[in-house]
């Protein structure tokens, strides 16, 4: 399939969630609603090619996946960095670079600390810190959140194909005292 024969079933299922809920005698209501879901599309689409390249493979099977050239594919999706690191306050850090296969068990060790994910990028995490000790969740992109809700997770960050829930636990975090400033040893 190429981008010039669309999924009828993907189309119809984009078209139920754009409409859900507004109006439909609203045009400049529907137009809001298409644009919204175009950009929330396009950060699919960036997540899902970093994803690609995160799994190991080439600009080239990228492109061909999009129809695009290798070099077209590399100069759209290639520097995507997000928030440079100049930008950031005192409580915010780039963990990273992680893997799917450690990320998990740095997010544990970052989470105790009082540190909790807000943003995932290609190979990293965008974490702030509080006070407090956070758990993170990893689980696949899916249609209800409902049971994780109800035990307490939040969405931390969407990565295509990727949902990262945070849970606050509640504890002190490891490292600062009961006021959350960090401790000087």
């Amino acid at each position: 399939m190429t981008s010039a024969e669309p999924d009828d079933g993907l189309v119809e299922a984009l078209g139920s969630a754009i409409l859900d809920g507004a109006p439909v005698d609203d045009p400049l209501a529907l137009v809001r609603r298409v644009a919204d879901a175009e950009g929330s599309v396009r950060r699919l689409l960036h997540q899902s090619v970093g994803a690609a390249r995160a799994a190991g493979h080439s600009w080239a099977a990228i492109g061909a996946e999009l129809g695009m050239s290798r070099q077209a594919v590399q100069q759209r999706f290639g520097d995507r960095v997000g928030t440079a690191d100049d930008d950031l306050t005192e409580e915010q850090r780039w963990l990273g670079p992680v893997t799917a296969f450690d990320e998990m068990s740095e997010l544990e060790l970052a989470g105790r600390r009082g540190w909790h994910t807000v943003r995932a990028g290609m190979l990293r995490h965008l974490m702030v810190r509080t006070s407090t000790q956070w758990e993170h969740k990893r689980v696949l992109w899916s249609g209800s959140l409902a049971r994780h809700e109800k035990a307490g997770w939040v969405v931390g960050a969407r990565a295509f194909p990727w949902l990262y829930l945070v849970r606050d636990t509640g504890l002190p975090a490891e490292g600062q005292d009961r006021a959350g400033t960090p401790r000087v040893r």
